[in-house]
């Protein structure tokens, strides 16, 4: 279980965590969501290792990691797919793909064969550069690279962002069947409501860097929801 504890994040002089909370479980969908600029991705770069919190701990199935590398997260289970997707443009699909593999131990580098299971595309695209793929279509790779680190905790920030809509629609059926295979934390963060609402068992809302809103889907209250997105 993920167990994010009152973290502080700062740019410089500049607050831009504060106070912040999240837990997430496996087997479940804690969507993180807000307007622009709130600090979805500085939480989601903080539980990763590339921000370091000043305030609070980050613990990961049991142990606080607030402050281990970002390599030594990932070699831990988290698996973080980012806002605009950071493919390899000169990289082949599958040389994409293997990029995961330093985090995995030897006899664990191999491409699980979900990740064409859920994307087929990737499949027929193995020796196309990932800079020729469609923006949906690197999406798709990115997840996909993901997954090949055997994640316990997926990290998908704003997957949905610029995608067209059958696209999308492969991308929420990828996450409901990992999330479904019960063994891995996903964290969403999704400014798409009706998105989010359809995959989402917890739900948090962020207005100037701290939660303003959180509930479970069985206590969501839907004017509370939306009067919070409206901050």
């Amino acid at each position: 279980m993920l167990n994010v504890q009152s973290i502080d994040l700062y740019y410089g002089a500049a607050q831009a965590l504060r106070g912040v909370s999240l837990q997430a479980e496996p087997g479940k969908v804690t969507c993180v969501l807000g307007r622009n600029g709130v600090g979805k991705t500085s939480l989601l770069r903080a539980i990763v290792g590339q921000h370091a919190v000043r305030a609070g701990a980050i613990e990961w199935e049991g142990s606080d990691i607030a402050g281990l590398a970002p390599d030594r997260r990932a070699r831990r289970g988290i698996a973080y797919v980012p806002q605009g997707r950071e493919i390899f443009p000169l990289l082949t699909v599958q040389e994409n793909l293997e990029t995961a593999f330093a985090a995995l131990p030897r006899r664990e580098r191999s491409i699980p064969p979900d990740v064409f299971n859920l994307f087929p595309v990737l499949a027929d695209m193995l020796r196309r550069r990932g800079g020729d793929l469609s923006g949906g279509q690197q999406q798709q790779l990115a997840i996909g690279r993901a997954m090949v680190m055997r994640p316990r905790l997926l990290l998908l920030d704003e997957p949905t962002e610029g995608i067209q809509p059958s696209i999308i629609k492969d991308i929420g059926r990828a996450i409901a069947y990992l999330r479904d295979l019960g063994g891995i934390a996903i964290v969403l963060v999704e400014q798409y409501l009706d998105f989010a609402r359809e995959l989402g068992d917890h739900f948090a809302v962020m207005d100037r860097g701290s939660v303003v809103y959180a509930a479970s889907r069985a206590d969501l209250d839907e004017g509370a929801l939306r009067r919070a997105l409206a901050l």
